[in-house]
């Protein structure tokens, strides 16, 4: 149901996940109204996009590392599907949160990358979404995202290993009405500047979407996490689950190949 909507990243609304990624560098000249706002937002796949970003990259099952040789990171993240509202002049001036999943937004930790773009996206499955959709009651406190907490694993050689910190969804930095309202003014006012792009101009090509798919930002490694990166062979698990229910959970499972 993505393979006609934006799709957008947010980087850095975690704490301490750039650091450990390596990649605070990449946002030295980037201003931030706070000390714990995100750093801003990044397309990942742009729906009739002639380049790179127009290969669908979601995945439910399998993860394909890069073809050239590359240090791969499993992004254990929340994705958010949007309606987007407009005025006249097609200025974004609401996003309505309709529903909720898990997100893999596997990244290459490679120097020389302009943009944050050029590390998200390189081919079909490199991405993962969850199983199933939550509909979300109000993306506001009180809600059904209230009690849900967010963790991932890798198996490797038959031994799982906790790859993500096990987080509660309201550990984000930004998070339900903080985030939407950040969101929007991304949208709207984001530049070409230094890793990130002019979402605005993103949205003008695209025809001004109705809906649009955020993958929230991803959580902070373990130990494991922070210094091993996937090869063939690798399974991934990244779960969403209910602490009041622990039966109500997302679950997204992929096995990672080599390239073709």
């Amino acid at each position: 149901m993505l393979r006609n909507t934006i799709c957008l990243g947010v980087a850095g609304n975690f704490a301490h996940h750039l650091e450990q990624a390596g990649e605070m560098n990449d946002f030295l000249d980037v201003e931030v109204e706070a000390a714990n706002a995100p750093k801003g937002i990044f397309p990942f796949y742009l729906p009739g996009s002639e380049g790179f970003l127009g290969v669908y990259p979601i995945s439910k099952t399998r993860l394909v590392l890069p073809k050239e040789e590359a240090n791969a990171q499993v992004e254990p993240e929340i994705g958010i599907l949007f309606d987007v509202v407009y005025d006249e002049t097609h200025t974004v001036t609401d996003l309505v949160a309709r529903q909720f999943t898990v997100f893999n937004d596997t990244t290459i930790r490679r120097d020389g990358a302009l943009k944050i773009s050029e590390k998200k996206s390189w081919h079909a499955h490199s991405k993962g979404k969850g199983d199933i959709w939550i509909e979300i009651d109000t993306f506001e406190p009180g809600g059904v995202m209230d009690s849900f907490y967010l963790r991932s694993f890798l198996v490797r050689d038959g031994i799982i290993h906790p790859y993500g910190v096990d987080a509660p969804l309201t550990g984000y930095s930004y998070f339900y009405g903080t985030l939407t309202r950040w969101l929007i003014d991304r949208i709207n006012h984001q530049q070409d500047t230094g890793p990130l792009e002019n979402i605005a101009e993103l949205f003008a090509a695209a025809d001004y979407p109705a809906t649009l798919f955020v993958s929230i930002g991803a959580t902070e490694y373990t130990e494991f996490g922070q210094h091993h990166y996937l090869q063939p062979g690798d399974h991934i698990i990244v779960e969403a689950y209910d602490l009041d229910d622990p039966t109500r959970r997302i679950l997204l499972t992929q096995d990672v190949v080599a390239h073709p």
